[in-house]
């Protein structure tokens, strides 16, 4: 008997795939607008450095070859330029794949998977795709939170993710809080700490998490070259991990998964450490200048540690809805904060000094009707 194909069931997808709606970037276009001024995904509006620019041409005619798969030039100079242990790095295809690999390698169906509440949404759905149990720790002050953290935690969780700084509001864990955190998790639960941001924090009371993964465990640290480094469309990022959950990774990750155009390009990048300190010292700088140009507009400016800011509209003639479209009909693209995030917000990435005019007198206009 021959079996129609139209008779034969349809492939289904595990619960926690089918039970997820597709991630949905920033907004990039503006009907009738050839080149819209786009803030919305947090993109280095510096870019890179020239020095990563000339090594991502130099790898043109090496293209027919597989990268390194040990990455070793570039976690030597990770190693070197922020003093690690070149042993303990490995880099991915963005930090969110390494992310993605740490799920996979220590989470079941049915485990448990703490998210501190502005932490980044794909490792929200990278957990719900493994069949885990999603807990999210309330931020009430906007910022990671260690006593809802610690509350939400029982003898099923295996992992628990803290964006510092956060995102949308740009808020991080302060160093006396993190350590709080390891001390009081079980050593069997793996506590990760997703540093996209942190190369943009300047501050005495930050600590990004070097010591706890060289001294303990179950402390993980990841990091991008999307951001400060201005290497998004190569998708580059790394983490930092004791031998335990480094093995682990190791053992599911691809051999070929930083391509070569993308490992040159990062180990020049974080070796010009002239460019990242000026783009790093540019937004501070910005930060405070837009601060400073919105104080009495009504609209109020929610400053972050990264290269972002939010700002938060509470009037009813002069909501973000509106300041949202205000901007799009000036050319101008912001990231309304969408269900889940502070109520009434845009958030904007921070820009060149000329962008950020723009933007500055849009947002004036706006409030002055």
């Amino acid at each position: 008997m021959t079996v129609q194909v139209s008779d034969r069931a349809k492939p289904v997808p595990t619960a926690g795939v089918a039970s997820l709606a597709p991630y949905r970037q920033g907004k990039i276009e503006i009907a009738g607008v050839a080149e819209p001024l786009k803030l919305s995904s947090n993109e280095s509006m510096v870019g890179p450095s020239k020095a990563a620019i000339a090594a991502y041409k130099g790898m043109a005619d090496r293209l027919a070859l597989y990268p390194d798969g040990s990455q070793r030039a570039l976690r030597n100079a990770l190693a070197e330029v922020y003093s690690l242990d070149a042993e303990e790095i490995v880099c991915g295809n963005g930090s969110e794949e390494l992310i993605q690999l740490v799920i996979r390698a220590f989470v079941a169906p049915d485990d448990e998977v703490v998210l501190s509440q502005y932490s980044f949404a794909m490792a929200f759905i990278h957990a719900t795709a493994q069949g885990a149990r999603t807990v999210v720790a309330e931020e009430p002050a906007l910022c990671p939170d260690v006593d809802h953290i610690l509350a939400a935690v029982t003898p099923r969780t295996k992992l628990v993710i803290v964006a510092s700084p956060n995102n949308p509001v740009g808020q991080y864990l302060p160093k006396r809080e993190l350590t709080r955190l390891v001390d009081a998790l079980p050593s069997d639960v793996i506590l990760l700490l997703d540093g996209a941001y942190a190369d943009y924090v300047d501050a005495d009371d930050f600590d990004a998490g070097e010591l706890f993964v060289e001294t303990r465990s179950n402390v993980v640290m990841t990091r991008t070259f999307s951001k400060l480094y201005g290497l998004a469309g190569l998708r580059i990022g790394w983490m930092y991990a004791p031998p335990g959950i480094l093995d682990a990774v190791q053992r599911i990750r691809t051999p070929f998964n930083a391509n070569a155009a993308a490992l040159a390009a990062a180990e020049a990048a974080v070796r010009d450490t002239g460019h990242a300190a000026f783009v790093r010292q540019e937004n501070g700088v910005e930060l405070s200048r837009i601060a400073a140009a919105l104080a009495g507009s009504g609209i109020e400016f929610i400053r972050s540690a990264a290269n972002f800011y939010l700002l938060r509209f509470a009037g009813k003639d002069r909501d973000a809805t509106g300041a949202a479209a205000f901007l799009e009909a000036n050319g101008i693209i912001p990231r309304p904060v969408n269900a889940g995030g502070p109520a009434g917000c845009l958030r904007v990435t921070v820009g060149r000094p000329h962008h950020n005019d723009r933007v500055v007198a849009a947002l004036l206009a706006f409030m002055q009707g």
